[in-house]
């Protein structure tokens, strides 16, 4: 998988993506003046929230290219025409348009921005969902399946026999009590382990094992809220949790996902599919900390989002004993990065 970075560096890959104009839009809604075809240069800046002379100095450093993708300054007659025409009472004496697809180029140029960066890996993933074709020679799943078998008939013992076990003899012994606790704490470690191993080899032997970053959260993104909280749930199992319940919509009491980590541990969740430019803000932890805490009395509690988190929000959830689940966060937990918190 190309990086997307790659988009900077090559003309030849930018050429070939810039038919993709409707990824603009999947990152953010793009102003348009009224004749619906062209943005001004302070327009693309607001869009890539970087300051015009940004945009102005991408425009010197490669405007034969963006010229021939719908870039242009209007001047004398036919800008007096287009502003007429679009109701334009400024008085200036040349006006710079570009294109959506110019637009779509300045994305594939522009550095030192966060909506740009993401209109990147939007446009690598459509690329590669476009080219992967199945492959002739698939992952050996009878492998995996081995393993998942052996795991869970291990863990399976060590969680309804050795363990009990160890609970009859604490309950009834008095000299060495410490040390059979000592001993059932070590089980349940390796007993944690292995499901954390197990599922691990769930996310290898799963269609999205071999995806890339990119192609994740893109198709995070693409889910509504109730099948973003399905997913979610699903990746809790992938980290071992049990009795993972997906309760959202009403009657919820502030939480969309209940269950049990892999140590016995309370767990809600609350799952925001929110666009990646939104940022969660502290009343939305301050109003989930309430629920967590007082309304279920929660062990561990994840706020799940596709999206950033103020720094506010951060702080918040960092007093409140709230872990936040940021973006990135959530970008490498879908590739198969297990969450600490969890284990």
């Amino acid at each position: 998988m190309i990086n997307e970075t790659a988009l900077l560096e090559s003309k030849t890959l930018r050429d070939s993506a810039l038919s993709r104009t409707e990824v603009l839009d999947k990152v953010k809604a793009l102003s348009l003046l009224p004749d619906g075809m062209h943005v001004t240069t302070a327009m693309a800046a607001a869009y890539f929230q970087v300051g015009i002379k940004a945009i102005r100095s991408l425009v010197v450093d490669h405007r034969a290219e963006l010229e021939a993708n719908g870039y242009r300054v209007l001047t004398g007659p036919e800008l007096s025409s287009f502003k007429e025409l679009s109701g334009n009472q400024s008085r200036t004496a040349s006006l710079a348009l570009l294109s959506r697809r110019a637009v779509l180029n300045v994305a594939m140029l522009l550095r030192d921005s966060e909506i740009a960066r993401q209109v990147r890996t939007y446009l690598l993933d459509m690329e590669y969902q476009a080219r992967t074709r199945p492959v002739d020679t698939p992952v050996d799943r009878d492998a995996f399946s081995l393993d998942d078998r052996i795991d869970q008939r291990i863990t399976h013992i060590l969680g309804r026999t050795v363990v009990p076990m160890f609970n009859s003899l604490i309950e009834t012994s008095s000299e060495q009590r410490q040390e059979l606790i000592a001993l059932r704490t070590g089980v349940q470690r390796i007993e944690r382990r292995l499901r954390q191993h197990n599922a691990r080899l769930q996310r290898l032997a799963s269609p999205h094992g071999d995806r890339p970053l990119a192609g994740v959260m893109a198709s995070l993104d693409a889910l509504s809220g109730a099948e973003f909280e399905e997913r979610v749930a699903e990746l809790l199992r992938l980290d071992g949790c049990t009795a993972v319940v997906v309760r959202g919509g009403r009657g919820d009491r502030g939480v969309d996902i209940t269950g049990r980590t892999a140590d016995g541990r309370h767990l809600v969740v609350q799952c925001k599919r929110f666009a990646p430019y939104v940022s969660v803000a502290s009343p939305d932890i301050q109003k989930f900390l309430g629920a967590a805490k007082v309304l279920h009395n929660a062990d561990v509690a994840l706020y799940v989002a596709t999206c950033p988190f103020t720094r506010d929000a951060l702080n918040i959830a960092g007093d409140g004993g709230i872990t936040a689940v940021p973006r990135a966060l959530l970008e490498a937990w879908a590739s198969g990065t297990s969450l600490d918190v969890l284990g």
